[in-house]
């Protein structure tokens, strides 16, 4: 077993976390946005298409969350962000 601390091998890890595409953006469910707004948001914010939208709204609205959009934290992360700032609740895991 190797216990030598090396900051390359951290960075790596911290490099392979960032570029990996299995982070989900996680819209909830909430009693205040209107489907018409989810699916307009989604439009603008994920890039989705009419029926696209449609169909994650309607998840979110039945199961209470749905993963909108999968891929890296750095196209991920000002998705959320953007979402998060038209009042929706979302979230990356």
């Amino acid at each position: 077993m190797n216990t030598t601390y090396n900051p390359n091998e951290e960075e790596i890890l911290l490099l392979e976390e960032e570029v990996k595409p299995g982070n989900q953006l996680i819209l909830f469910n909430d009693d205040v946005n209107t489907f018409d707004w989810v699916i307009e948001s989604l439009i603008k914010v994920c890039n989705h298409e009419l029926l696209q939208a449609e169909q994650c709204s309607l998840v979110i609205h039945y199961a209470g969350k749905c993963a909108v959009k999968e891929g890296g934290l750095r196209e991920l992360k000002p998705m959320c962000e953007a979402l998060q700032d038209r009042g929706l609740s979302a979230v990356i895991e």
